[in-house]
């Protein structure tokens, strides 16, 4: 047994890592954070994150880090960019799989890591750079040593040493996205507290040796930071924390139920089974002095509520959810019966057969807003990814009935993790409209032999990664608003003075929309045409 499930851990880890680097980075997160991370790089300064040559202080600074030592030791690639976001996702699976057999038992272990490495939304995410996915494992594991230090039997040194290694997590969940590092769990373990009528636990948090811990990982970076440069403080904790959590700008505004068909699509294909598991993790077990079935239920309804009520909203937002409930469902799912399950997973290969069948209707809908070829390539691997749900539900299901619910859990799970990254090699084929890699390579002798580079009303970010070049922003700000106020630098006002300095300053290449190549052409601008893409034009000065 322990070797069959080490050769299918080493199966899973090449199937988890091997196609990071078959699609380019798509604008606008993934180029966001490998640029950032490669102007770390470039200029030596690891302290003062910077976009486009410009103070960027909208999230801390661990994935670049960690993005930008990657690139150190392994080059600057579409692989090493998403390498910290995929080794988090995986990393997750592993703990959420060893939580819940501590907790549980190894059977709900199994199942609980089967369960979140073939989930859609923890898979997917874990294959794009974004920093939900870094935030998310560290809060998993704060709230997975959290459960673990308090369950009942642990011993004094155990319990002492999981709280610890806990608060060091929510440490690193604020170095990955803010203060929700620490104020999530802590509302967590207040809601729990308050649930149970459990006071006696308070005593039990190593509050003392848990608040030196996490200042000790947590406060320098924030203290240096803002020593050198005093706009970082304001903008951050009050801008970024609470102005746009109350704020309905930053065109993030949803409904308050935005997450929950988000929560149903993102659970696929165990989506069906959440009630069960969350209605069994709600009973009282009087029992226990510590009820981890609450605590992680008290975790994921915070998480939900807490987002769902904020004016601010993007779907990778409730991300942290998985990991709690891929837990609840590993405890409860290997005890329903055969037949209910046998049911889940036909139901996941009906699932996948519409899909198959709408692929065609999606397929033209997209078409009117994409370029019909490209669509034609995405869809044909859609179809496959349906195809292979389709197999993986069939299959599961007649394990449930002859073979047993193991075999059942691990099938289907095998199937929900095959049919993301199938989808994302069928993206690839969308890369000309939401990367600008093949265009850079195209224009590359025309770059380095430019001075400065120029958008003219938009803004690129995997263009900035891909050519390795800062640009001078026309017109469109971007989100780099506030960051021109405090460096006045790479911007211009206005199309004219973009004119100017084309005509004056030197060998250039400018990105703009076709629309913007077309009003500049008919305004006698000279311009080289270099080379087009679906959405933008490349030029250079004559």
């Amino acid at each position: 047994m322990k070797t069959t499930t080490t050769v299918f851990l080493l199966v899973f880890a090449l199937a988890w890592f091997a196609n990071l680097g078959q699609r380019d980075l798509f604008n606008t997160d993934e180029g966001r954070y490998a640029e950032i991370s490669r102007e770390m790089v470039a200029s030596g300064d690891w302290l003062t994150p910077r976009l486009d040559g410009l103070k960027y202080f909208e999230k801390p600074p661990l994935q670049y880090w960690a993005t930008a030592a990657a690139f150190e030791a392994f080059g600057q690639s579409a692989w090493s960019a998403r390498l910290w976001t995929a080794l988090t996702g995986f990393l997750g699976v592993l703990f959420t799989a060893f939580a819940a057999a501590r907790l549980f038992g190894t059977e709900a272990g199994r199942a609980a890591g089967l369960i979140l490495g073939g989930c859609l939304m923890w898979v997917f995410m874990g294959h794009a750079s974004s920093l939900d996915m870094g935030v998310s494992f560290f809060l998993s594991l704060a709230v997975g040593a959290f459960a673990l230090a308090q369950r009942d039997g642990a011993p004094p040194g155990s319990r002492q040493r999981w709280m610890l290694f806990g608060w060091a997590a929510c440490a690193l969940a604020m170095l990955s996205k803010g203060l929700i590092g620490i104020v999530l769990p802590a509302g967590a373990v207040a809601i729990y507290v308050l649930w149970q009528r459990d006071w006696r636990l308070l005593a039990r948090l190593e509050l003392g040796a848990g608040l030196a811990l996490l200042l000790a990982i947590a406060a320098p970076w924030f203290i240096l930071v803002s020593l050198k440069n005093h706009e970082f403080a304001r903008f951050f904790f009050i801008h970024e924390h609470f102005e746009r959590f109350l704020n309905k700008g930053h065109g993030r505004f949803q409904p308050w139920w935005y997450f929950l068909p988000l929560l149903a699509l993102g659970l696929v294909p165990w989506t069906l089974a959440l009630p069960g598991a969350l209605a069994a993790a709600a009973r009282r077990r009087p029992l226990l002095a510590f009820n981890p079935q609450r605590f992680l239920l008290a975790w994921s309804v915070l998480v939900f509520v807490f987002f769902s009520v904020s004016d601010s909203k993007l779907f990778g937002y409730i991300l942290p959810i998985f990991p709690a409930l891929a837990m609840l469902l590993g405890d409860w799912l290997p005890r329903v019966g055969s037949r209910p399950l046998a049911w889940l997973c036909a139901t996941a290969a009906l699932g996948g057969a519409a899909l198959a069948a709408l692929t065609p209707l999606a397929t033209q809908r997209l078409s009117g807003n994409l370029p019909p070829e490209l669509v034609a390539g995405f869809a044909r691997w859609m179809m496959v990814a349906a195809v292979a749900i389709v197999a993986a539900g069939v299959i599961s299901a007649i394990s449930a009935l002859r073979i047993g619910k193991g075999a059942a859990i691990a099938w289907l799970a095998i199937g929900g993790f095959a049919f993301t990254p199938l989808l994302l090699v069928g993206y690839q084929s969308l890369a000309p409209v939401y990367s600008s890699r093949q265009l850079v390579e195209r224009i590359r002798p025309a770059l380095e032999a430019a001075r400065h580079v120029y958008f003219v009303e938009l803004f690129d970010h995997s263009f900035l990664f891909y050519s390795k070049r800062t640009a001078i922003m026309v017109g469109n700000k971007d989100e780099l608003d506030t960051s021109l106020t405090w460096e006045r630098r790479n911007y211009l006002p206005t199309v004219e003075e973009f004119s100017r300095a084309w005509r004056r300053d030197g060998p250039a290449v400018a990105l703009m929309s076709p629309y913007e190549y077309d009003k500049l052409r008919q305004a006698g601008l000279p311009m080289r045409f270099l080379a087009r893409d679906p959405r933008r034009v490349a030029v250079a000065t004559p």
